[in-house]
């Protein structure tokens, strides 16, 4: 096998993600980690509100199946020390997961650590933020709602499939009050959008391949088949100038979606939101 061939190859292995709580800051960590090495696959264990002994065991039982890299979150120093015995007797990695960074703010702050299970996930005030910016995203998903938009903290515009509706609920995620409205053809946007005092009005763009690409996908996922304008070339091209003109007129803040993931769209609209209201532009 040549060289360039090897490189291909992707490297598989097990990873087990151990965690007294949900998991989801396990996840998200091991998954950045793993991003960073080329030509490489976790296959992902997760035990999630680890938190007796028969449930380690019974996660143990499975590592010791699937040989690999545990990484772990777990605060109970009992469980602790019987997942590193047992990780220990297997011969296997076992990674504290939090503990480098714990640490070190320790000694910065000069402050001991909470033995609290899931601490980061008590139901106060910002958790509840959450959930109400929830669920005004939903109630507030393409153009519903539109009422009571001067209550939203960033209003997303654009035409038909440019991740309006995912950010908003990745926004939403962060506490953040976001609400969209569609642009459709030769139909004029709510005068209300263009009064609005508290929330910023943001501007989704794309270009016009990209769009084509996503909207015929969706025509096939729906067994449509037939041509339209939806995916005409000219016409989705229109779509997009028209819309360009209106953020322009409006000098509403613009981001290019083309190359960007839900996360980096958020990303940008939350840096939009701290200070950044004169940037007119955020491509690329």
């Amino acid at each position: 096998m040549s060289t360039s061939a090897q490189a291909r190859l992707a490297t598989y292995f097990h990873v087990h993600l151990v965690s007294d709580s949900t998991g989801e800051t396990l996840n998200a960590m091991a998954r950045a980690v793993c991003a960073r090495f080329d030509n490489v696959l976790p296959i992902e264990h997760i035990y999630a509100l680890v938190r007796s002994q028969r449930q380690l065991d019974r996660a143990l039982g499975d590592i010791e199946e699937a040989p690999g890299v545990v990484i772990h979150t777990i605060v109970d120093d009992k469980l602790r020390h019987a997942l590193e015995e047992g990780c220990r007797k297997l011969d296997m990695p076992c990674i504290p997961a939090l503990d480098p960074l714990v640490s070190a703010l320790s000694r910065y702050l000069g402050a001991s650590t909470t033995s609290r299970v899931g601490a980061h996930l008590r139901l106060d005030n910002d958790y509840f933020n959450r959930m109400d910016a929830l669920n005004y995203a939903i109630g507030h998903d393409d153009g519903q709602g539109g009422q009571d938009l001067d209550e939203a903290d960033v209003v997303l515009v654009g035409v038909s499939r440019t991740s309006k509706t995912p950010t908003c609920i990745y926004l939403a995620h962060r506490g953040v009050r976001a609400a969209n409205v569609p642009l459709v053809p030769d139909r004029p946007v709510p005068e209300k959008l263009t009064r609005l005092k508290k929330a910023i009005v943001v501007g989704l763009t794309i270009s016009p391949d990209r769009l084509i690409q996503i909207r015929r996908n969706r025509l096939l996922s729906l067994h449509e088949n037939r041509q339209s304008s939806y995916i005409d070339t000219d016409t989705v091209r229109d779509e997009i100038i028209q819309a360009r003109r209106l953020y322009e007129r409006h000098g509403w803040p613009t981001i290019d979606v083309t190359r960007r993931s839900v996360e980096e769209t958020a990303a940008a609209i939350l840096n939009l939101m701290h200070g950044g209201h004169g940037q007119v532009e955020v491509l690329g």
